[in-house]
């Protein structure tokens, strides 16, 4: 069966019983629909409450299809049930992007998913929509004052940073001219659309805590400069923020769903890890937090970007760290990194897989530099052969790194129940103490090169003269106190990916860095990432459709 078979064949409880797990009365409950739900920042934990632990899921450089992170969130959530813990799962909403492009939806896999999968990975309930709704009114607003230079502040239209942005992959609009037509349809320029997961306006929602940090945070965007290019413009300036946070009220709110063993689960946000910090929201977790004694999370790619972004950002940000971590691996990816080719991966080849295990040996490294002991979750495909299970086993012991077939997709909860217990035992005995990589003190560049070199592996770093030139803007505003959110391929744990494996003593070079002051971070752009992805060869829109009985058909 098809995923989307498999969680149609699963009677899904009313989401206000779900909602009746944790103690949540249904009067407090928005329903969306029968199964889906908001929740009230009433439910958060006040102040001094005792906490659940968190656990975060990430995984190693991925293929271009991904591990099943999200996969084996869901199913040791379930899992962690199973053994009689109370436990749930907080994860990241799906972008329209990769679900009709080549990568699917994001509500896991098999018989590890969140339901109602169709809505969850189509419309669900509107927050992304609203977060490109909100940057978009900024942008309008922009242009509207370029228009309308009195009563001002007068904006440079050639400083411009805030593109627009929209909810699909699509390599056309990444650089559009606008206000063609004649002197009453606004000012002639050059912009661009980004995907909107990419949009500062999701960061600032995902590390909000409050609905007036919400409106200071909106506020504080930078959109461009005065004439001359020296006087910094802010959304503030053009009494924005209160319009955004308003198109922003209901999807400030975190959304409850359940697994398909009925345990609750809490989506909310949905920002890349390549190009934004790849979490869900901080109210998601922390509500997850105070209603669980066990809360699973996520961090979008590898432990390279989400992971760090995870710790460095948001829990500096939330207060939180995490008592354990878990990070997924699969005989394919690894063998990927040993130099075999993606049709080829289906073929057992130990000795590629031992030379590709240098990669989740760096990311194990990595997470150890976070004062933290990592588990190993090796998710099995079909094809894996006892074999390569037996060697990747062997080589995570050899790093002292506990490692546990899961087979979550085909057995759901019960799938990864001795990888339950491993955790669970682990997040019980730590102190969870907060370590990490950089201070918030120190200069821009010295954050980006302790990154670079210290956590990517690279010897040195290159900037461009546009970098060269952010990294002075940067510190000519006073912004030097900002966090760094680093922009970069998935594929490689440096900034080239075509350097599989763990490379090292190569030169990382930063094209610009984008400023980002309403999320509290810039976005140093590595290599040649951009911010608005395209379309595959054959992308997944190709095999959906609806039929006759509304039955929509081909999500994955």
């Amino acid at each position: 069966m098809t995923d989307l078979d498999i969680a149609r064949s699963v009677s899904p409880l009313p989401i206000a019983e779900i909602a009746a797990l944790r103690g949540i009365p249904a009067d407090v409950l928005e329903p969306y629909g029968r199964f889906k739900a908001k929740l009230p920042h009433s439910l958060l934990p006040a102040p001094g409450q005792p906490l659940g632990k968190l656990i975060l899921v990430s995984a190693i450089s991925p293929t271009p299809a991904g591990e099943g992170k999200t996969t084996v969130t869901i199913g040791l959530t379930d899992a962690l049930n199973r053994i009689g813990k109370k436990a749930g799962a907080a994860l990241r909403e799906p972008s329209l992007g990769p679900v009709f492009g080549i990568k699917g939806g994001a509500t896991g896999g098999g018989y590890a998913q969140v339901i109602p999968m169709e809505d969850i990975n189509l419309h669900f309930t509107g927050d992304i929509t609203a977060v490109e709704r909100a940057h978009n009114l900024l942008a309008a607003l922009i242009d509207n004052r370029l228009h309308f230079p009195e009563p001002g502040p007068v904006i440079d239209p050639r400083t411009v940073l805030w593109k627009r942005v929209m909810d699909l992959s699509d390599r056309s609009l990444r650089r559009v001219t606008i206000g063609l037509g004649g002197p009453g349809n606004g000012v002639p320029r050059e912009t661009g659309f980004d995907i909107a997961v990419a949009s500062e306006v999701m960061a600032i929602l995902c590390l909000t805590q409050s609905i007036p940090e919400l409106k200071e945070r909106l506020g504080r965007i930078l959109i461009g400069f005065g004439p001359g290019g020296k006087t910094p413009v802010y959304a503030s300036d053009l009494q924005a923020a209160g319009a955004m946070a308003a198109l922003l009220k209901d999807a400030l709110q975190p959304n409850l769903v359940q697994t398909l063993e009925r345990n609750p689960a809490i989506l909310h946000g949905g920002p890349f890890a390549n190009i934004a910090q790849g979490t869900n929201s901080i109210l998601a977790t922390r509500m997850a937090l105070g209603m669980n004694d066990y809360v699973v999370t996520e961090a979008g790619f590898g432990f390279d970007l989400g992971g760090e972004k995870f710790i460095d950002i948001k829990c500096r940000e939330a207060g939180f760290f995490p008592h354990a971590v878990v990070l997924v691996a699969t005989t394919r990816a690894l063998k990927y990194h040993g130099g075999v080719k993606l049709p080829e991966l289906k073929t057992e080849n130990l000795d590629a897989l031992r030379a590709g295990f240098v990669n989740l040996a760096r990311h194990v490294a990595n997470v150890r530099q976070f004062g933290i002991a990592p588990f190993v979750a090796i998710n099995r495909f079909s094809g894996d052969t006892e074999a390569e299970l037996t060697l990747l086993q062997s080589l995570c012991g050899e790093l002292d790194t506990p490692a546990f077939v899961c087979e979550v997709w085909a057995r759901g909860g019960a799938g990864a129940e001795h990888l339950a217990e491993a955790v669970a035992q682990a997040a019980d005995a730590s102190d969870a103490q907060p370590r990490f990589l950089y201070e918030r003190e120190w200069s821009i560049e010295k954050k980006i090169e302790t990154l670079a070199t210290q956590y990517y592996g690279a010897g040195e770093v290159d900037y461009s003269p546009a970098a060269r030139t952010a990294l002075k803007r940067i510190k000519d505003l006073g912004l030097e106190h900002l966090l760094v959110c680093m922009a970069k391929t998935q594929k490689s744990i440096s900034d080239n990916p075509r350097l599989l494996g763990a490379p090292s003593g190569y030169t990382f070079t930063v094209n610009d860095i984008e400023i980002a002051a309403g999320a509290g971070f810039v976005v140093p752009i590595a290599g040649e990432m951009l911010r608005m992805p395209g379309l595959p060869v054959h992308p997944a829109a190709e095999g959906m459709d609806l039929d006759a009985e509304g039955r929509i058909t081909g999500l994955f």
